[in-house]
């Protein structure tokens, strides 16, 4: 059967009106920085970190985004909610084109979309107390008098496992896990829509992240949140996901159903993660790790990105990018392999 084509985009179970709609996203980094007499190739001091990435949430999901380090992912999540500003793309939230917003309607936007950062540590300023933290958000968007933003602050940081008792103490006072937590409740006390998750647990003990991911899984039915939830792992990213896109260099190459693309991944790289994986009850002769290393993002291979370390890479990878097809109902892959004469020789 010949897989039908389609874009990035296309996603039969994608909301018709989703939340969150990324066309054509891009981001690039100058690292000339106004030496100005580096001119003679402007190319070889750019950092591709984005490139055409494409995508869409819907109301009440969860994309889970994975990747090595390095792919792009932070950087995906930040120039989604326009903390960056995007070199070539667009986002829509709720049906409206960010970059058309000027400053008083980004701050209108901004109220239903925040972040919950990697480090819950730096994120936090050490000089300010929690109920300052966590209401500051609150005191920009509502202004509300002084005893009802400490409710409101004592209220959220009971809902995410915290005593109002803690409101004065400073962020060193507390372990990894309850700092994961203040930064949870900044972000949710001004009642958003949709939470980019940047590798909300990964600097947390493997106890905790237990703790961490139940908290933010019982905090989206109850409050009706949509996440964008990025990580490194993809035992994390599995168990909180509607739908996984993967990452490699700055683009997705595969977007699917988490069971689908965990139990049936097709992009070789996908695969490459997901044999990489430890397991108690894995031969380690099967294991076959990737050779080689990331390239530089200054200078991205030409065709497919990830030719340098396939194993079934062809010349045809070599030169020609490989186009977004859609191999099965939601499940999309930018890989040659499935182009229709190979996916029908068997190839897959």
């Amino acid at each position: 059967m010949t897989p039908a084509r389609a874009g990035p985009l296309a996603d039969p179970l994608a909301d018709p009106r989703p939340l969150v709609a990324v066309s054509g996203l891009s981001k690039h980094f100058d690292l000339r920085r106004g030496l100005r007499r580096f001119t003679d190739d402007a190319r070889a001091h750019t950092v591709h970190a984005l490139d055409g990435v494409s995508f869409d949430i819907a109301r009440g999901e969860t994309l889970g985004v994975i990747g090595e380090s390095g792919c792009g992912k932070s950087t995906l999540g930040r120039t989604v909610l326009r903390l960056l500003e995007p070199t070539a793309g667009q986002v829509a939230f709720d049906g409206t084109d960010l970059a058309t917003l000027d400053a008083a309607g980004m701050k209108a936007v901004r109220r239903r979309m925040q972040i919950v950062f990697q480090d819950p540590y730096a994120s936090l300023n050490p000089r300010r107390t929690v109920e300052q933290i966590v209401g500051l958000g609150l005191a920009i968007h509502g202004n509300p008098s002084a005893p009802a933003l400490r409710d409101a602050v004592a209220e959220m940081l009971g809902r995410v496992g915290l005593s109002p008792a803690h409101m004065q103490r400073y962020p060193h006072q507390f372990s990894g896990g309850q700092r994961q937590r203040i930064g949870i409740a900044r972000a949710l006390i001004v009642q958003p829509d949709f939470v980019v998750c940047d590798e909300p647990v990964s600097a947390l003990d493997v106890s905790i992240q237990a703790q961490i991911l139940a908290l933010l899984e019982e905090l989206k039915r109850a409050l009706n949140l949509t996440y964008l939830f990025i990580s490194h792992d993809l035992a994390v990213v599995g168990h909180v996901s509607d739908r996984i896109a993967v990452m490699y260099l700055g683009q997705i190459v595969e977007l699917g159903p988490a069971r689908t693309l965990l139990h049936a991944p097709a992009h070789p790289y996908t695969q490459a993660l997901l044999q990489a994986v430890p397991r108690v009850d894995a031969d380690r002769a099967e294991r076959q790790p990737l050779a080689g290393d990331v390239p530089s993002p200054l200078r991205p291979p030409p065709g497919c990105r990830f030719h340098t370390r396939c194993p079934h890479a062809t010349d045809h990878c070599r030169t020609t990018a490989p186009e977004h097809r859609q191999i099965a109902p939601g499940h999309v892959v930018a890989c040659h392999l499935y182009a229709s004469d190979l996916h029908e020789g068997g190839h897959a």
